[in-house]
């Protein structure tokens, strides 16, 4: 049995369990790692940015002493300091705008890496990971949670790097001109900080818990999307409109909660310096009743105190978005780390010029630990037979299939094909045996042509054989454009019969030994069925094939029929063997047909 791994909504809803910030912190550094240059740049033009934008209210300073000058305003010196107060803004300008640009180069780019990433780490991993997950919380990572991560960094970082600059360019500058009055700032700069860690402390649990309900609201949609046939045919709109309001009042109060307590920050760390504002001026214009400062100095100190208070403000308001981000990288990181399928054995070789011969011997499994679905199965399958596996739902027909695939490894036992132990093959050449036909018929959007060659590389005539030995090459004839006419998402322009012999006809295209039918005709009616069946026999000659079926009437000339019951193999034989022992499988087969 795989390994459990700590899925996506595990990182989430682990009640009081702190964000890592270190191993975010790691993660993001090896991101910005292939842009570290142009990091330096934006670093160093948006320092010079900020130090030009403090020379200003020293300069201002000045201007305001030559009005007040002796024998009257020094309108020459007023007109210099003007123009050099115009040229050092309009430079901080140049650069705070370069550097912004720069920042949101490497923003886009990190995005698109970190959605490659998980999208490429999504299809290494195992079949139990999707089983486990909702669809549309697995999105929600790849979208909502890699575009915060993005616009943090493309924003935050900028206001973070020009707050530090300013807070110490405007606490030199104002030691320059009046060091008592900086000690207003020894009081209020503490009464700050605390502040601001005790809220953040409490912010940080509220922002990993809205990303948790906006993840579920997300696979919620997906789903009733997905089955919104089920619902009308059920005539539960109201009941799923109020399950519905029921989550996204969940999401939304989640939401409120974080933005609320990641927003208080902001307005109490504001009032902070406002107060140390008040004190500034009131000891300022002490010390000026005493000649000690002059009216430019108490400007520019004003000035430079709003410069220092302000950043610290502003780096308070973004503090939750902070949170946020944070708690998103980590989701992602969570992905991105997760372990790939198991690698194939040590020296695994690859199968070739297989025949299909299958054995199975004492194979015991259960998806969870102490849960057994399969127990103690054997099974031998000569090349070319057709093996029909029946029973109940949750018997463990379909686990069969996912273990003759290695979809799962099983608890023990073994699998042989041609004599060779599975487990020590390689997977790709092992799935490259199979052709598989599920119940649940998958087409994307693309032509029909694209969807039918799909896994192979065969001519345009091979896939009009195998579409007209599947009855259907006139249907896709009549469509607009024939082979070319595309299909919308989830081919929603055709039948769900229709689709169903698109992939079997697909499968037919795959030139593979074995043949895995799970519920195959299940979407066709039954004068359809007969003659796919009658198709797909002469397809079938030749190939080991696993037929999982419900409808029992498709499996009569099966070689060997299994009827599977609490995991185990109650009976097996023939149609009319297993007919004639009044057993299990007559009991299901007359089932299907008492009512004629």
């Amino acid at each position: 049995m795989p390994e459990r791994r700590l899925n996506v909504r595990d990182t989430r809803s682990i009640k009081g369990k702190k964000i890592d910030k270190k191993y975010v912190l790691k993660n993001i550094l090896k991101y910005l790692k292939p842009y570290s240059a142009l990091l330096v740049f934006v670093f160093l033009a948006n320092i010079l940015s900020t130090v030009f934008s403090l020379l200003g209210p020293k300069i201002c300073g000045l201007a305001i002493d030559a009005i007040g000058a002796e024998g009257g305003p020094d309108f020459r010196l007023i007109g210099y300091y003007s123009a050099i107060l115009a040229g050092v803004y309009l430079l901080s300008a140049i650069l705070l705008y370069l550097s912004t640009i720069g920042m949101g180069y490497i923003s886009r780019g990190m995005v698109f890496r970190m959605r490659n990433d998980v999208f490429r780490t999504l299809t290494t991993l195992p079949v139990s990971f999707f089983d486990e997950r909702q669809a549309g919380d697995i999105i929600s990572v790849l979208s909502y949670d890699i575009d915060t991560v993005g616009e943090s960094v493309a924003n935050d970082i900028i206001i973070v790097l020009k707050s530090v600059v300013l807070v110490v360019g405007s606490l030199i500058m104002m030691l320059s001109i009046a060091p008592l009055l900086v000690l207003v700032f020894a009081v209020t700069i503490p009464v700050s900080v605390i502040l601001t860690r005790f809220i953040v402390k409490r912010v940080q649990p509220l922002f990993r818990k809205r990303s948790a309900k906006l993840g579920e609201l997300n696979g919620f949609v997906e789903e009733i999307t997905t089955g919104q046939k089920t619902t009308k045919a059920y005539g539960c709109e109201e009941k799923i409109i109020s399950r519905f309001e029921e989550k996204n009042r969940d999401a939304i109060d989640a939401y409120a909660r974080a933005e609320y307590y990641g927003t208080v920050s902001g307005p109490c760390v504001g009032l902070v310096n406002n107060i140390s504002l008040a004190l500034v001026s009131v000891f300022g214009a002490i010390m000026f009743m005493r000649g000690v400062i002059t009216p430019g100095d108490i400007s520019s100190f004003v000035l430079y105190s709003r410069k220092f208070s302000g950043p610290i403000n502003e780096t308070a308001n973004i503090m939750g978005e902070f949170q946020s981000a944070i708690a998103a990288a980590e989701r992602v990181f969570r992905v991105t780390d997760e372990k790939p399928e198991k690698p194939d054995a040590e020296g695994a070789e690859t199968l070739t010029g297989v025949r299909g011969d299958v054995d199975i011997e004492n194979l015991s499994f259960g998806y969870v630990s102490g849960v057994p679905v399969i127990k103690d199965f054997t099974l031998h399958a000569k090349q070319g037979e057709t093996i029909a596996i029946v029973g109940h739902t949750g018997a463990g027909k379909t686990t069969i299939i996912n273990l003759l695939m290695r979809f799962y490894d099983p608890d023990s036992g073994v699998i042989k094909i041609d004599g060779k132990d599975i487990s020590k093959v390689t997977r790709a050449s092992l799935r490259r045996c199979f052709t598989m036909v599920l119940q649940d018929s998958w087409l994307f959007a693309g032509t029909v042509y694209e969807n039918l060659v799909y896994g192979s590389d065969v001519s345009r005539e091979e896939v009009i054989n195998a579409c007209k030995a599947a009855k259907i090459h006139s249907f896709i004839t009549c469509l607009p454009q024939g082979y070319d006419t595309v299909l919308t998402d989830n081919a929603v322009n055709i039948s769900k019969g229709q689709k169903q012999l698109l992939t079997i006809a697909r499968a037919m295209l795959l030139d593979s030994p074995m043949l895995i039918l799970d519920e195959a005709t299940s979407n066709v009616d039954t004068r359809t069925e007969q003659i796919i069946q009658s198709a797909m026999r002469e397809l079938m000659k030749g190939r080991t094939c696993f037929v999982i079926a419900h409808r029992l009437s498709t499996i009569k000339n099966a070689d060997n029929i299994l009827v599977m019951r609490d995991g185990n193999v109650a009976e097996q034989g023939k149609h009319a063997e297993l007919l004639k022992a009044g057993g299990y499988y007559a009991e299901l087969y007359n089932s299907q047909f008492e009512s004629f």
